[in-house]
């Protein structure tokens, strides 16, 4: 229950929350005055965080109250968003989905998922149910701007594209990070709570930091060497890793020879790629490569992470692929201090090891240019063009859950017209910004003080295994609907039982899960009746009957009675501060899904894009030529959170950073116009000259571009930046996995007389 240091009726009192805002997810004790949260700070009983927070947490308060918030549903009148009832807005959807999928097909509407859905609760369990109650194939989310790489390579090598290991990082001796900045994100793939401190921690034990970014950053100066590699020649690198562990005798996957296929066939594939051979193209002398690599051969424990930088590029998949192919090789995965897969509390209870179905890719593909599906999703960067390109199987109507993918994705033009020629959108959303203002209904969510929180996603990231749970710090205000009740009322209206008790969608999922469960030998309710099962579960609403259904039939749960120590919702609730489940521990075979009960390090996809790196050896930017990376924020997250007042200025704002030797030869001023052109467009920004870029190099930060009309967002449109994805046209997508190459792009830089924003 919500930890509370008074009675309901006090004026003040403090409840404990789970922070929604960036993927670190940290326990936080709010305090709130009647119904306002009035203040943040870290939980320093919270099992995982441990008391630590970061600027985004203890802003919550700001974020919950923004009242540029939606509170009431919008649906289009006469052109018109206009204010209207919940009935009105579910009315309004349930008389135009189905008939228009009647008439066009299922193709018609697509889905699109952005990355808040992650950060909350109703935002993991209701998706798959929509998904599946439109059966389209439309279906595209933010995985295809940023990690989807990482799910492709772990699909082929394990059978699970969500077989995601992450770095052992408190006990890790030596850590080789790429295209990650976590003292500015946080982590990424990777739910570490104070990840300053785990990195500071490391070096204290003795550890080695190794860096590998083409900027300068936090990350980068906490480290014991920080390789400035030209950006998008991660994979170069990595090959050439890999090549010298074969070359030098230094492989030894120790527990996990067993386990393993292809190795002599990765030998063969990396042979080409020395160091000498890539050190033109990665602009990192072979001699660093190979004391790299010897270094990581040489350690105790290690860990390999490749993160965003090393994802969003030409060959983010292949990247991703060599980042495991080096823990194996060197032992370092499945082992402590390595890279360990997490076991989260609502995963599948561990069963015995088979071989199983494996991964595949491009099972069917986009209408128009024929990008292959990965992992169920087209690529985002493809969206404009089946709304624009007629046909039959042309998206008519969209449903959009959390995203704005007009700046998101690349070319945000372009889709800002495609939008417009929609038959119908659907938005939920609380802000009406530069995608939701298209939308014919919009369907806001409560503010997150006013939601319960579990993290699913997260907890099968995180480098500790724990559980902990979050009801609603405050009450849900007269007028608002729970987003849960939103997911569940939209899945009712596409499916023809609009008018349904939302609960019913609950009802049916655990109905169907529990009939699944009592029909498998290996289940620990096998045998048993449903009805009486679901019976036995509790709280308070539909989501927390699921929750505790997760919990018992979970890795730790007490299965029905079958364990009567294991977790259930009620003793969740018990510790309010969650609970610790353990450190990561080796899974391995018991992880692996392939065909062959292995990991297969050479599956065919990979070997078949292998040709496409190779010829990228030969690749030599010329003397002045500049190439645009990313950056991100501590204080931001995407485009979400540019509308808090306390969030903004500082470091957190939208300049186009460049060497002092390129501003030389440029013409360049701080503080200075410069006009930025590439394949995209073109956009105008301040200079900000430094040395945390390297030459050659220019950054702009992801997410903004606020100068849009019709949008309700006071803040973010002040201080608008400018859209960094207007750069990109959106054809040039990693070939594997579909996503948008973000980083390593060509761009021109020249000053301008024009005003900056």
């Amino acid at each position: 229950m919500p930890h509370d240091s008074s009675s309901s009726s006090g004026e003040c009192r403090t409840a404990l929350r789970v922070c929604p805002l960036c993927e670190a997810t940290c326990g936080l004790t709010l305090t709130i005055e009647g119904t306002r949260v009035t203040g943040a700070r870290g939980d320093r009983d919270d099992i995982l965080s441990r008391g630590f927070i970061c600027p985004k947490g203890a802003s919550f308060g700001g974020l919950d109250a923004d009242p540029d918030r939606l509170r009431t549903p919008l649906v289009r009148r006469n052109g018109v968003l206009q204010e209207a009832s919940w009935s009105e807005a579910f009315d309004a959807i349930a008389a135009v989905l189905p008939a228009l999928t009647a008439q066009h097909g299922q193709q018609a509407v697509g889905l699109v998922l952005g990355n808040p859905n992650v950060h909350t609760m109703a935002g993991a369990l209701y998706p798959p149910a929509l998904l599946a109650a439109l059966r389209t194939r439309a279906f595209f989310t933010a995985s295809t701007l940023d990690q989807m790489p990482k799910h492709v390579s772990s699909g082929l090598l394990f059978g699970d594209p969500n077989a995601i290991a992450v770095p052992d990082l408190d006990r890790t001796g030596h850590l080789l990070l790429l295209g990650a900045n976590p003292l500015e994100s946080n982590g990424s793939l990777c739910t570490a709570p104070d990840f300053p401190g785990r990195l500071k921690a490391l070096r204290r034990r003795g550890g080695t930091l190794t860096v590998v970014d083409p900027r300068r950053t936090r990350t980068a100066r906490l480290a014991d060497r920080h390789v400035a590699i030209r950006p998008g020649t991660d994979a170069l690198l990595l090959a050439a890793l890999t090549h010298v562990l074969f070359e030098e005798k230094l492989t030894d996957p120790g527990a996990l020879t067993g386990h393993l296929e292809g190795i002599d066939e990765v030998a063969e594939a990396v042979r080409g790629f020395t160091p000498e051979a890539v050190a033109g193209a990665c602009d990192v002398d072979a001699a660093t490569i190979r004391t790299i690599a010897r270094e990581l051969a040489a350690a105790p424990a290690a860990a390999v992470y490749g993160r965003i930088g090393s994802s969003t590029v030409a060959h983010g998949t292949l990247a991703s692929w060599l980042v495991d192919v080096l823990n194996i090789l060197t032992g370092n995965l499945d082992r402590p201090g390595g890279a360990l897969f997490p076991l989260s509390a609502t995963s599948r209870a561990p069963r015995p090891a088979a071989p199983g179905k494996g991964f595949t890719l491009g099972r069917w593909a986009s209408r128009v240019s024929g990008h292959p599906e990965a992992k169920g999703e087209l690529p985002l960067a493809a969206l404009a063009e089946e709304i624009e390109t007629p046909g039959e199987g042309r998206i008519r109507a969209l449903i959009v859950l959390a995203a704005n993918p007009v700046l998101s994705a690349p070319d945000g033009d372009r889709l800002d017209r495609a939008l417009d020629e929609l038959d119908f959108m659907v938005s939920v959303d609380p802000y009406l910004n530069e995608t939701s203002r298209h939308a014919h209904v919009v369907l806001p969510p409560p503010p997150p003080s006013q939601s319960a929180h579990f993290d699913f996603a997260f907890n099968a990231l995180a480098v500790r295994n724990q559980v902990r749970y979050t009801r609603p710090a405050v009450p849900l205000d007269d007028g608002l609907m729970d987003e849960s009740e939103i997911l569940a009322r939209l899945v009712l209206a596409v499916t023809g039982m609009h008018g349904t008790d939302a609960s019913a969608v609950d009802a049916m999922i655990v109905d169907r899960v529990l009939s699944k469960a009592v029909a498998d030998p290996l289940s620990p309710v096998y045998g048993r009746a449903p009805a009486e099962l679901s019976a036995a579960l509790t709280g308070r609403t539909g989501p927390e009957r699921r929750l505790d259904l997760m919990l018992r039939l979970g890795p730790y749960g007490e299965g029905f009675g079958a364990d009567p120590d294991g977790l259930t919702l009620d003793r969740l609730l018990a510790h309010p501060h969650g609970i610790d489940l353990g450190p990561l521990r080796p899974r391995i075979p018991q992880v692996l899904a392939t065909r062959s009960g292995r990991i297969e390090l050479l599956p065919a996809p990979i070997a078949a894009d292998l040709p496409r790196l190779r010829s990228a050896l030969a690749d030599r930017p010329g003397p002045d030529s500049l190439v645009l990376v990313g950056r991100r924020h501590l204080r931001s997250n995407n485009s979400w959170m540019h509308n808090v007042a306390a969030l903004g200025g500082g470091t957190n704002v939208c300049t186009l950073q460049v060497h002092p030797a390129d501003a030389a030869r440029l013409g360049l001023a701080d503080g200075a116009a410069a006009t930025i052109t590439a394949v995209g467009g073109a956009v105008t920004a301040p200079v900000e000259i430094t040395e945390g870029v390297r030459a050659g190099v220019v950054s702009l930060p992801h997410g903004w571009g606020h100068d849009r009309p019709g949008t309700r967002m006071s803040v973010a449109s002040a201080a608008p930046g400018v859209n960094v994805n207007q750069l990109l046209d959106g054809t040039l997508l990693d070939p594997l996995s579909g996503t948008a190459v973000l980083n390593g792009i060509p761009v021109a830089v020249a000053a301008c007389a024009a005003p900056s924003h």
